[in-house]
């Protein structure tokens, strides 16, 4: 009965990490991975649940069915996040209004839009940066070693129109 356990548990993580993933391709808006990535999902859910309804009667099989339903969640998640599709803007509102932050951005390989802008304590440097998603953390970091009382905040972006980037992102 172990074994079967073990298969019920193994099949469930693979099902939801396929369909953790199949869910972020799809709104992310790679339709023809997702489906491809779901016709291997529903096969191996089909599996799983005929598994465990043929052991409904053992109250263990629904537990492992569960747990590797929550494990397939967190790890379709950490694998997302390692590959990490698609693109962020970041915003970053700064008391230094010299232009400095922007410059060194720019000198690091980022796409800086810079304006300037009113707060409530006077001028501020206002910036727009897009960067792949798997660099956020990174440029993350280098914005606050270089400004750490700078405002930060994080989009993700859906659609792209104008600008040199729009060239990058469609190569």
């Amino acid at each position: 009965m172990v074994r079967i356990w073990l298969f019920i548990f193994t099949i469930q993580i693979v099902y939801v990490t396929f369909f953790t993933l199949r869910m972020i391709l799809t709104l992310k808006g790679q339709k023809y991975i997702a489906a491809v990535l779901s016709t291997a999902e529903i096969t191996i859910y089909i599996l799983g649940l005929h598994l465990v309804l043929q052991y409904l009667n053992e109250v263990t099989s629904l537990v492992v069915y569960a747990l590797g339903y929550a494990l397939g969640i967190l790890l379709g998640a950490w694998i997302e996040e390692k590959i990490a599709l698609g693109y962020v803007t970041i915003k970053v509102i700064s008391n230094d209004t010299d232009g400095r932050i922007a410059q060194q951005l720019r000198e690091k390989g980022y796409g800086v839009t810079s304006w300037y802008g009113a707060g409530r304590d006077g001028d501020r440097l206002v910036m727009e940066i897009l960067a792949k998603r798997k660099n956020h953390n990174k440029l993350y970091d280098t914005i606050l070693a270089l400004d750490p009382k700078a405002f930060v905040i994080t989009i993700e972006p859906k659609q792209f129109h104008g600008g040199f980037w729009t060239t990058v992102i469609k190569r």
